[in-house]
């Protein structure tokens, strides 16, 4: 017989899942929400990831039925451009993301790129397959199927709203755009019709069998087409306006890559194909009877229109008016357009739509140093499109530079909306070298986005105590206390720089004095490496207004250079560590030598004061006790600056892990 009590759990059971069903479809049909991010792209997803973990009321909308659609048709010849470097001697997983220019940042070890693919540039089909995965394991809370259309700001400023392709309505506080450039930039010029655009082209290398073709444009895309029909082709001709840029002279990673520069051989070793300057809106496309295209001088056109020539006059008239030397006198089968993409910012009402930049940020939404629109409060960009802070100088506009900016943004937006402070390491002074050190080595962030975030540490009372906050954005130093939660005032900034006169285009980046191993010419270095600005003040705002063109930062108190290194190891206890002491000493007023614990004990018995680390080590029993190696090393040490090499004083100051 069936009693109350036996079938309680079975009742308490519907009760649960009568109420989880409920919640499901309350969730389902919610229609609002903290924060919005339109596009489940790279950038989306990872800002998805910083909101989940941190538990806050967001959501991913994306118009297609998977995450990474872009990458289901671009590139369109299917090989990415990011690197895939599987293997660097270590198990350091903060220092492999310096060469892992694929994986998102997540707490889940199997979402790394090496573990996709063992191809130096993997496929495309296959980051598709990595990035739904990282949405699925991660349990992203996305919305596919949802194209967000009208977007507006009412007048009172509160949230945005907008709805999708049902009409449904939906509204947020806060709006975080990361649909990269989805638009394809279309000049306008005579003959566009008779073109073809990179987005469209055909990939049947039959098709171009025994052509001559002509590509407008000269970036990454363009040379990629290249690439893949230059086995078929009479000719290809490619012009732009500008000279190429190589990313090895400029370290630019968005300039032209050396994995699609075939055509540069053909080119510099005169085998038919070759590279122009020249700006396409002055000039025209014609199309001739037999249905070869023609690249003419629009200013002749238009002037044999004045005249009232016939089409046939007008082709007979301009082609005569040209040199006959002309160097793209000969007639074409194809014309490819490849001159990139662009924000696309028509889903915006005109109360809420963001300007466009000029000139070259013209594919970029206007935005401020923090990722902000700069008409639009709460709207901010993330991913390829907040490129527009940093282009085209650092890696802001690729995956393993976003990754770090959606990071910071991420920060700013808990400083701002949550009341929270930015993370920081708590440190005493006598722990800051090896703080520094290790984040020199290890840390990706800083390193992938050079020049743009730097580390800052926070100097508190009397030089003892500091804060260690990680990957700031160099441009917001003056706000530094409102953007973190933090007071500040004295402060160390550590940023890693390439030399201000290494890179450029035309640039002898392979020349015999591209690099330097001499600490003394520390100043000089060229490849990337760590320099130190120590401020007494923070900078003003009129101060980062005033910088050179090529100035990271304003003048600092005092400057520090760390020599750059060809393996970037920089522990080498001489050429690295010795003169880092020396400068923090110099800043802060402290002695910051090591010393063993024999040592400490014959100061304490000497001596009324002892230095910092006898205090902060010996005297609570964390001392460490000298052995053979580390007083071998020592010598070495001393060794070195009785050379001459150095001029500064070495007595027994250990390494910097010597008290561990």
């Amino acid at each position: 017989m069936t009693t109350i009590s036996s079938l309680l759990p079975l009742v308490l059971f519907l009760i649960q899942l009568s109420s989880n069903l409920g919640a499901g479809w309350r969730e389902k049909d919610r229609r609002a929400w903290q924060y919005c991010i339109v596009g489940a792209g790279p950038a989306g997803l990872q800002m998805g990831f910083y909101l989940d973990r941190a538990e806050r009321d967001y959501v991913i909308l994306e118009k297609a039925n998977i995450s990474g659609v872009f990458f289901k048709e671009y590139p369109r010849h299917r090989k990415l451009i990011s690197i895939n470097k599987r293997h660097t001697g270590k198990t350091n997983k903060e220092f492999n993301l310096r060469h892992d220019w694929n994986s998102l940042i997540s707490d889940d070890e199997t979402l790394q790129m090496k573990y996709y693919s063992k191809e130096f540039f993997p496929p495309a089909d296959t980051y598709v397959q990595y990035l739904n995965d990282y949405a699925r394991k991660l349990k992203l809370n996305i919305r596919y199927d949802t194209n967000v259309q009208n977007i507006s700001r009412p007048t009172d400023g509160e949230s945005f709203s907008f709805v999708d392709q049902h009409g449904y309505a939906y509204t947020c506080r806060i709006l975080i755009m990361s649909t990269g450039y989805s638009l394809p930039h279309e000049p306008s010029f005579e003959g566009f019709e008779h073109t073809e655009g990179y987005q469209t082209i055909s990939l049947d290398q039959e098709e171009y069998e025994g052509k001559s073709v002509l590509i407008l444009g000269r970036g990454n895309s363009a040379f990629e087409t290249a690439d893949h029909i230059i086995g078929s082709t009479n000719v290809i001709h490619m012009v732009a306006r500008s000279r190429v840029r190589m990313a090895w002279e400029t370290h630019y990673v968005g300039d032209l890559r050396a994995v699609n520069n075939g055509l540069l051989d053909t080119y510099q070793l005169k085998s038919l194909d070759g590279i122009l300057e020249g700006d396409i809106s002055e000039m025209a496309i014609l199309k001739r009877p037999d249905g070869r295209l023609v690249l003419v001088d629009q200013y002749e056109m238009d002037l044999a229109r004045e005249e009232n020539m016939t089409d046939h006059n007008i082709e007979n008239h301009v082609v005569h008016m040209m040199p006959d030397n002309f160097a793209l006198r000969e007639p074409y089968d194809k014309v490819i357009r490849c001159l990139g993409f662009k924000f696309d910012n028509s889903i915006f009402n005109n109360d809420s739509k963001p300007m466009m930049g000029e000139s070259k940020l013209s594919k970029f939404p206007k935005m401020s140093a923090n990722y902000e629109s700069t008409e639009v409060p709460g709207l901010f960009f993330a991913g390829a499109i907040s490129h527009a802070v940093d282009h085209p100088k650092s890696a802001g506009g690729f995956i393993h530079g976003f990754r770090y900016t959606a990071r910071a943004l991420f920060q700013m937006l808990e400083v701002r909306y949550q009341s929270q402070r930015w993370p920081s390491v708590p440190l005493r002074i006598t722990e800051l070298i090896n703080h520094i050190v290790k984040r020199i080595n290890e840390a990706s962030g800083t390193y992938q986005m050079f020049g743009v975030l730097a580390d800052v540490v926070v100097i508190h009372g009397d030089n003892m105590e500091c804060e260690y906050v990680e990957e700031f954005p160099l441009k917001l130093l003056p706000k530094f206390t409102e953007l973190t939660g933090i007071n500040a005032s004295q402060v160390i900034v550590i940023s890693m720089e390439y030399g201000k006169d290494f890179s450029g285009p035309g640039k002898d980046i392979f020349g015999p004095q591209r690099a330097t191993s001499d600490p003394e010419l520390a100043h000089l270095s060229n490849f990337l490496h760590p320099v130190l600005y120590y401020y007494r003040a923070l900078p003003t705002a009129q101060d980062m207004m005033s910088l050179g063109p090529k100035d990271i930062l304003p003048d600092p108190y005092r400057l520090h250079h760390i020599v750059e290194d060809f393996l970037t190891d920089w522990t080498a206890p001489v050429s690295h560590i010795l003169l880092l002491r020396r400068f923090l000493e110099s800043c802060l007023g402290h002695d910051m030598r090591y010393f063993f614990d024999t040592t400490c004990f014959q100061l304490a018995m000497t001596h009324d004061a002892l230095p910092l680390s006898c205090q902060e080590y010996y005297m609570k029993g964390q001392g460490l006790e000298g052995n053979d190696i580390y007083w071998g090393h020592i010598n070495e040490m001393q060794d070195h600056l009785m050379a001459g090499r150095y001029q500064t004083e070495v007595t027994e100051s250990s390494p910097v892990w010597a008290h561990k």
